[in-house]
């Protein structure tokens, strides 16, 4: 039971830190604007909630002595995913503030880049939230207020990182991975080695019919010219 909750959170986490990255992004280009701003903030506090859940949730089970070996395992392995997710968190939140510094919306005659990419983000923020609207109620000075926020939450987030580490204490090169290296590449390749065997082998068969059909009519050919040619031997004898 604990596991499946520990893996549900890290599976929430995961999804809300994407949804992050994603919107991170779109800072300074034609999707940019007051209202992306506060989906960015909303998200990235969502995520340090469920971080915070992951965090003590995690830790309550790597310190239990009375966990099995083979559980033990498994929690570790989650706590290896869960530790790459704050800190591809973090990374994020880091280049949120410096992009957010360089484009800020309170001054217009600043250029934004042009990335190509247009629409909003509410739908993906919304998903991420588990809400079907976004309700935004920032003020007009969010992009200010916000920058301040955030680099207090990165000192935060740093902080919990350090903390994990001292409380547990889980080396990522001592925890095995449940399949081998290159394990999806390996099946990606021998499927798209399988679908060129059998386009390989279809041509080879169209191959086949047309080599047929040309034999066949070359044949009749031959035949045709040496019944003609016996005929007028005859004649002329």
């Amino acid at each position: 039971m604990v596991k499946e909750e520990c893996k549900a959170l890290l599976d929430a986490l995961s999804k809300v830190t994407a949804c992050y990255r994603h919107m991170v992004l779109t800072i300074g280009g034609t999707s940019d604007s007051q209202n992306l701003r506060e989906e960015l903030k909303k998200t990235r506090q969502k995520a340090q909630e469920l971080a915070v859940a992951n965090r003590n949730k995690l830790t309550a089970v790597l310190k239990d002595k009375t966990v099995s070996k083979e559980d033990k395992t498994e929690f570790e392995r989650l706590w290896v995913i869960f530790s790459t997710c704050m800190e591809i968190l973090e990374i994020d939140m880091k280049r949120a503030l410096e992009l957010g510094q360089e484009f800020p919306l309170n001054v217009p005659k600043k250029h934004l880049i042009q990335t190509g990419m247009s629409g909003g983000t509410s739908g993906v923020a919304a998903r991420a939230m588990s809400v079907q609207n976004m309700k935004y109620e920032a003020e007009h000075n969010i992009d200010v207020v916000d920058l301040k926020d955030l680099e207090n939450e990165i000192n935060q987030v740093g902080e919990m990182m350090y903390e994990m580490e001292m409380k547990v204490n889980v080396p990522q090169w001592t925890v095995e991975a449940k399949q081998d290296p290159g394990a999806e590449l390996k099946s990606t390749i021998s499927l798209g080695a399988s679908s060129i065997g059998m386009i390989s082998v279809e041509e080879n068969k169209s191959f086949c019919d047309i080599s047929k059909v040309l034999a066949g009519i070359i044949f009749s050919a031959v035949l045709i010219i040496a019944i003609v040619l016996a005929v007028c031997v005859v004649k002329l004898s």
